[in-house]
């Protein structure tokens, strides 16, 4: 079972589909020390969740694919995730539609057009009220032991040459340890887009595996999810 110590860097997932206001809240949060991952659509955004796990959302409500309404829904019906904060980002003014997002579990809600303040405000009180607080300096899985902070891997005691690529890979993956992180979820952590080859992180995965062969046992293997996405396990041969 995985194990993080120290303080986390808070981590965002921003849903909209109008890439100007997807930069301009991602700036915003990155200048006041946020880590922050972005989707375009309801479908993509709530694999996301499941994927990222992210300590709060920040949800248009008008989506294409899947409406923020049904996003909403999903998520506070799911026990596995219901704990994360909703935050709902509308340009609608009918103040029904902001009192069924609040009905179906939303937390808060902040109207199109908004002030930086107000949107730093109303995310850190948000994130006050889950009790999440900020950076895992360190995180261990077994024999795997990464320095988030300075961004290095031991394996079996022994330092992993890693680029900052594969670390981000090997990060992730380590996070989720066991489940599934699809190709696009991985895309969009590590470049902050959807638009990056697949068959690059194809390359990283690659690369990362040969670096994770050290003839120990158990072997520490990053495998390929049904051609969907990868998982990283512990086998014995």
């Amino acid at each position: 079972m995985s194990a993080m110590s120290g303080i986390k860097k808070n981590r965002v997932l921003v849903v909209d589909d109008e890439p100007a206001i997807v930069d301009l809240v991602r700036q915003i949060l990155l200048r006041s020390g946020y880590e922050v991952r972005t989707a375009v659509d309801g479908d993509s955004a709530y694999q996301a969740v499941y994927d990222l796990k992210p300590d709060l959302v920040i949800l248009d409500l008008m989506l294409p694919v899947m409406d923020g309404w049904e996003v909403c829904r999903r998520v506070k019906s799911d026990p596995e995730v219901n704990a994360i904060p909703i935050l709902m980002l509308t340009a609608r003014r009918d103040e029904r539609d902001v009192v069924e997002g609040l009905e179906l579990g939303a937390d808060d809600y902040v109207k199109k057009p908004f002030s930086t303040e107000e949107l730093r405000a109303r995310v850190a009180v948000l994130l006050r009220r889950s009790g999440k607080t900020g950076p895992v300096r360190e995180l261990r899985e077994g024999d795997l032991v990464l320095d988030i902070e300075n961004e290095s891997a031991d394996l079996r005691g022994r330092e992993l040459s890693l680029s900052r690529t594969e670390f981000q890979l090997l990060a992730l993956l380590a996070e989720r340890f066991g489940r599934r992180i699809t190709r696009e979820s991985l895309q969009s952590s590590i470049w902050n887009t959807l638009d990056a080859e697949t068959r690059a992180i194809d390359v990283h995965v690659s690369r990362l595996r040969k670096k994770l062969e050290d003839g120990g046992e158990p072997a520490l293997l990053v495998q390929s999810q049904r051609g969907r996405g990868y998982r990283l396990v512990w086998e014995t041969k």
